[in-house]
This record gives structure tokens, sequence and C-alpha cells, in this order.
């Protein structure tokens, strides 16, 4: 009773109005401490960014966001616009350690990787933002570079360019590097043919990273003429889908003699190394450079463990005169979209081949280096039409197995003489 009394005693002195005003100020400071204390919680949709810049996600989703910036930056390349322009360094020179500075080389671009990492997010959050905002005007190229490297695994390849040599091969390759979806090892890793005996360990880790629905590849051209490599790539992957460039086995030959020509220059003339006897007409067909154009003659092992229908073959002519038209058979072949397009290439009337255009600005498009487009020697007029009636039955029997005409055939002597590598 003592106590109900003080109470009633101390509520009656003290005005209701006083009372109210102490209790509200007690509740907004309680509100106010509990919003400072889950200030974070309330900051993070403001905060959302990528599954590669520091949140967790599912993998689907992170795969689904990544898949949607590879074909948004592929997708922005710039519109075709004739020769103008500079351009940055090569990277691809680089990666084969062939080029010098200032080599061009027909290629990816190569920007400076992103960071996502998610303590860099936090510390400056205004940075990691801006950083998300930049990431949609990058190539394909840095894009990849980001995802795979913490979320992609490394595979062995699913596609193979596996010749031929001085066919169009690499210039093939690069402009399959700027598809989103094309993974592919620059160097070439001669595993089937030198390297076997490292284990399939050693090659899957020469490969990049990949995502799902991303193609692994690499190109060796030594392969198509490797004996044993048709069954050591079957026994790895018997689906494994296959890529040949061919061209004119003529101008191939002279293309390969000009290129080892440039290496060893004390080595004979091509007429002396195409004859045993050239007075009686002759052929050395044991000559590399000769025996790698019987082109069906290698094929025929090739079908010994593969179907025609896992093999596609590139005409090395047509990647010239129409990239785009072969580029877009090669992305059907592989089941890819067709985002390689006319509008990444130019044609370079100095080196005689298309070049690749740099994506995000009007600079001067990307070529293969100087080791590409070398002008070949002048070969005796009496030698090349030797050579033509020498591969004559087997560019007929090469076609009758791929069932394409490739009409070599119809190319003059002159055109041969004057080809570029």
């Amino acid at each position: 009773m003592a106590f109900w009394s003080s109470t009633s005693v101390f509520t009656s002195k003290v005005p209701r109005k006083i009372l109210f005003m102490f209790t509200l100020s007690l509740s907004v400071t309680y509100l106010f401490y509990s919003l400072m204390s889950c200030y974070n919680s309330l900051q993070f949709p403001l905060q959302e960014n990528y599954a590669y810049q520091g949140r967790l996600v599912t993998e689907e989703a992170t795969f689904a966001t990544l898949r949607e910036k590879l074909y948004s930056a592929s997708q922005g390349f710039a519109e075709f616009t004739g020769a103008g322009g500079t351009t940055t360094a090569a990277s691809a020179a680089r990666e084969r350690g062939e080029a010098g500075p200032g080599t061009v080389e027909w290629t990816r671009t190569q920007a400076s990787p992103t960071r996502a990492a998610a303590a860099a997010a936090a510390a400056d959050r205004t940075t990691a933002l801006e950083r998300e905002r930049q990431e949609f005007s990058t190539t394909d190229s840095d894009l990849r570079a980001n995802c795979t490297s913490d979320y992609g695994e490394k595979k062995l390849p699913q596609a193979i360019i596996i010749g031929v040599k001085k066919g169009g091969t690499r210039a093939l390759l690069e402009a399959l590097r700027v598809h989103p979806d094309v993974r592919a090892v620059g160097n070439e890793p001669h595993f089937f043919d030198r390297n076997y005996e490292k284990g399939l360990d050693w090659y899957r880790d020469l490969m990049p990273s990949t995502l799902e629905g991303q193609i692994t590849m690499e190109k060796t051209p030594s392969y198509f003429v490797t004996n044993h490599a048709p069954k050591r790539i079957h026994s790895m992957a018997r689906d494994i889908k296959l890529i040949i460039v061919v061209r004119n086995p003529v101008t191939r030959a002279i293309s390969d003699y000009t290129q080892t020509l440039s290496k060893k220059p004390e080595i004979p003339t091509f007429e002396v190394l195409a004859f045993k006897n050239r007075t009686l007409g002759l052929i050395d067909a044991s000559w590399s450079a000769l025996r790698i154009g019987i082109y069906a003659l290698h094929l025929e092992s090739w079908m010994q463990y593969f179907p025609l229908s896992q093999m596609h073959f590139v005409s090395g002519e047509r990647l010239i005169v129409d990239p785009a038209g072969e580029m877009a058979k090669v992305q059907d072949f592989l089941g890819l979209k067709r985002i390689v397009t006319d509008k990444h290439f130019y044609f370079n009337k100095t080196k005689g081949f298309p070049c690749l255009k740099k994506p995000e600005d009007s600079s001067t498009p990307r070529c293969l280096g100087k080791s590409k487009g070398r002008t070949h020697p002048t070969i005796d007029s009496d030698v090349i039409r030797r050579l033509h009636k020498f591969y004559k039955p087997f560019n007929m029997m090469f076609y009758q197995m791929t069932g394409q005409n490739f009409e070599w055939e119809l190319e003059d002597d002159s055109e041969s003489r004057s080809s570029q590598d």
C-alpha cells in the first residue's frame, strides 16, 4: 500500500504532458539505435552486384548473368567502318612469343581484367558500382577472363582444329576466340603428337577454364598428318568435333617452304626440294611440304575412327575472301549462335587477308603478325604445272571423300605464284 501511495503522489505532481514526452523520447532513441544496428541489412539492395563481385548466389543464377553479359558485350561490336584508325598491341603474339614490339596480331582484345573481390567492393562501394557499369562496354575476352578465373573449370576439349599447316588455322582460331562461348588455348599443345606421355591431366591443365555451355578448344595442325593422333583423340572423346582447314595443296606447299626459308635462308630452292629427278619429272612426295597436301591419304586414317558428321572442312581460300561466310558454317557446326559476323572483319589489301576489327572504337583492325602474309618466292611455272598434275587425282579423291568440291583445279598458275602466305 505504501508503494502505490508514493506512486500516486509522484504521478499527481508530474504533468502528464511531460511524462508523455519523456516516454516518446525513449521510444525514438530506441528506434534510432535499432536502425543503426541493422544499417548494413537495409543497405544491401543498393549494394547488389554480380556473383563474381563477392555476393553468394546460386550457380545457375551466376551462369545466367555471366552469359547475358558475354552476349551483350559481343553484340556491342562496332559496325563495319572501313580502314581508319589505330590499334593496341597484340596479345596473341605475346602468347606464342613470336612477335616483337609493335607487332599487331589478329586476335581478341586484351584489356586489363577487372577485379571482383568482395573485400574491394566492401571497401569502396562507389568504385565497385562504377566498375559494374563499365563492364558492359568491355570485350568478351575480358569478361571471359573475369568469370572463368573464379567460376569455371578446366575441361578436355570438345572440339579441335587438327589441320592443316599453312591452311589458315591461326586465322580461324583467332576469329573463333571472339565468340563468348568459345574458350581456346592460344599456344599449340602438341599433346597427341609430341606430349602424349604426359597424360590427360597435363593436357587438361593447359586448357582455359570454362563456364557451363562454353566450348573448350585447341588447335595443332600437325595432328592431321600424325598417324597415331586419330586413335589417341578417339580414346579421349569419341564424340569430339574436328575442324580441318584445307587449301590448294600447291599454294600450301609454297607457303610452307616460304616459312621455312625465312628461318633457314640456306636451304635449297623449292624446285630442287620438290623433285627426286627434275629431268624425269619425278615428284618427291616424301618431302613434308608436299606430303601434307595429299589430303585424301591423311583423311583416310581419320575416317577409320570418326564419321564425317564429326568433321568440318574449312576452305582456306574462302576464309580469305569470305571470312564471315566460313565462320557462319563453323559456328553452326559447333552448335554456336552466329555472333562472329561480317562486321568483325576488314580486308587488309596490303597483307592480302582479312583482319579482325577492334570492337570498342574505330581503330585499325587487328591483323595476324609479320609471320603471316609473306610474299612467296617466284617458282618456275613448269614446276607449278607439274605439281598441279601430281595433286589432281588426290584432290578428286578428297572431293569424293568429303562431298565438297574445293575447285583447286580452276586456279591459274599465276595466282599460285603471286599468292601470299
